[in-house]
């Protein structure tokens, strides 16, 4: 079976979305599929993509400091004590993407993990290691697990969470390893194949 690995410039294989532009190859060679820990560091990357929801993960990418500045760094504490006044500050902010819901979940799903070990709670819808796929085709969009969390997440209050939001959150912090078999990132537990 052959895989989708793209080799790039600098002659290593990697994930074929992981290439080009450079923004994309730092992503995916340092950050993506690394295991992630911490409620305000797992908190920005739920918000980050329930706000990439509908658009490219790049132009998340490239708007991921300004992000953080309008989002206080995600810290939890500070998010949840947002007002209306953040709200408008934020839909005035060209910078990030102005959406009125992702901004107003975001500041919601800050309220409802203020009281939670979110940590602890994401980590524990991860499954257990297998084989890296060897194909895109392999990858799947959602899985049981990330249907349980965004469930979950739901149940407790949460918004913009449904299962495939769940799943990317899964795949970026590391809960997964979905990187390809020939990618050159190394694997989690050495698992490769």
């Amino acid at each position: 079976m052959s895989s989708d690995a793209a080799t790039g410039a600098d002659g290593l294989a990697r994930c074929p979305w992981g290439d080009e532009p450079q923004i994309y190859r730092e992503y995916h060679d340092t950050e993506w599929g690394r295991e992630l820990r911490g409620d305000d560091a797992l908190f920005e990357r739920l918000c980050l993509e329930a706000f990439q929801s509908g658009l490219s993960w790049l132009t998340i990418l490239r708007k991921r400091e300004a992000f953080r500045a309008g989002f206080a760094g995600f810290v939890i504490d500070k998010v949840a004590r947002f007002t209306e006044a953040d709200v408008e500050r934020l839909l005035a902010d060209a910078s990030i993407v102005r959406n009125r819901q992702k901004i107003d979940a975001a500041i919601n799903n800050a309220r409802a993990a203020s009281d939670l070990d979110l940590s602890a709670l994401l980590w524990s819808f991860a499954p257990e290691p297998k084989p890296r796929p060897r194909t895109i085709a392999e990858v799947p969009a959602i899985t049981p697990e990330s249907t349980a969390m965004a469930k979950e997440l739901k149940r407790r209050g949460f918004r913009f969470v449904g299962p495939t939001t769940a799943y990317a959150l899964m795949q970026a912090v590391g809960m997964v390893d979905d990187h390809l078999a020939d990618c050159h990132v190394a694997a989690r537990d050495g698992m490769s194949a």
